[in-house]
């Protein structure tokens, strides 16, 4: 039976581990859970699971946590919590799927307590793959992709050659703005962003999908995970979101991973791999889905993209600027106090404003981000 811990184990990628732990009751045994500040859910999770230790980010959340439940459960609080969570002595795997920067010192702590990594934290790579990477290799764990287009690229590649890669094929769905046109995005409300076509996902991440923004943090965490040029990483628009992702090899061989959309999937894979379970999800019926289609991201559109590559290309804290401004904006463009073309508007503003430097610590690229979120709450007063 595996030991995992679960930070953000109330959200959509957390709420759906869950269910995978609890169809698999005897592969599973939750230790640890971590949220930032749904105690209710928590308080669900605690009274089915049982688990030895939980965090609540949220200091007054945590109290009111503490006063409300009976349990040997320990509760823990803060950043602090988080990492006693990701670090506790009988995890094997920490699944991290909290949302945002916050999920990167967690991981980093874990990683150096030998845990497994199973990342739904895209934001963890984006910021600081160097050193999370370095530190995979120094502390010999593994770091498997919950993401479905890094599952996907990774599934593919199992019995190949890395050195046999030709170039990695991200898709896009195109998000629900996908066939607007550019003067009615102008307009575009953060609910016309939340209501993506194919998947169910998150409040931030869904406003990211619909700027394109997801899929450059995609391509910055790919370039990481699967230490590959970026020149050798191309994305695509293909709707259907069936294709999850693709790879070709130097032969010219195109080697893809299909289902329908479920992340489901790609959770259960990062806990069982390298063996499979049985998943009760709809099956793929290609006779009934029939077309697949594949067309060019239009970057006059999705200015978020072009911004992702041109962090990466500098390279050094630049992607951490990007984030950090990223995850300010799209939070005051669901609070309704900004327009959705001031999210690049001022990403852009903020890495012109930016010096780039080569990090050697977790701390300086915390005080840039730190930086960023100061500079883009200054701008916009």
């Amino acid at each position: 039976m595996k030991k995992i811990s679960v930070l953000g184990s109330t959200g959509s990628i957390g709420g759906q581990t869950i269910e995978i732990v609890r169809e698999h009751s005897d592969k599973f045994k939750i230790m640890g859970l971590a949220v930032m500040r749904n105690i209710d859910k928590l308080e669900e999770q605690i009274n089915e699971f049982h688990p030895e230790i939980v965090a609540v980010f949220d200091e007054e959340k945590a109290k009111e946590l503490s006063n409300r439940v009976i349990t040997k459960t320990k509760i823990v609080v803060g950043m602090q919590g988080l990492i006693e969570v990701a670090t506790y002595n009988e995890v094997e795997t920490v699944l991290n799927s909290v949302v945002g920067s916050v999920g990167m010192v967690p991981t980093y702590h874990a990683i150096r307590s030998k845990k497994d990594i199973a990342l739904a934290n895209k934001e963890t790579l984006v910021v600081a793959g160097k050193i999370i990477m370095q530190e995979i290799v120094k502390n010999n764990v593994s770091i498997i992709p919950v993401d479905s287009e890094h599952s996907a690229i990774f599934q593919c590649l199992q019995g190949e050659d890395a050195c046999n890669i030709s170039k990695i094929i991200l898709t896009a769905s195109g998000g629900p703005f996908r066939n607007w046109e550019k003067k009615r995005l102008v307009n575009a409300k953060y609910h016309d962003a939340l209501k993506h076509p194919n998947w169910e996902m998150g409040r931030k991440i869904s406003v990211d999908s619909a700027t394109l923004m997801n899929k450059g943090l995609e391509v910055i965490e790919a370039k990481w995970l699967f230490d590959i040029q970026l020149d050798d990483i191309e994305v695509v628009v293909h709707s259907q979101s069936i294709i999850h992702s693709m790879v070709e090899f130097k032969d010219g061989s195109v080697i893809a991973q299909l289902g329908l959309p479920s992340m489901k999937l790609p959770i259960q894979y990062s806990l069982t791999y390298p063996s499979r379970e049985k998943l009760n999800v709809d099956r793929l019926k290609l006779s009934e889905i029939r077309t697949l289609t594949f067309e060019e991201p239009d970057l006059n559109k999705f200015p978020c993209l072009q911004l992702a590559y041109d962090a990466i290309k500098i390279g050094g804290t630049m992607p951490c600027v990007l984030n950090g401004a990223n995850e300010v904006l799209v939070s005051k463009y669901l609070n309704e106090e900004i327009d959705f073309y001031d999210i690049p508007k001022y990403i852009e503003k903020a890495m012109n404003s930016h010096s780039s430097f080569d990090y050697a610590s977790l701390e300086e690229l915390l005080e840039v981000d730190e930086w960023v979120r100061n500079w883009i709450k200054y701008e916009l007063k």
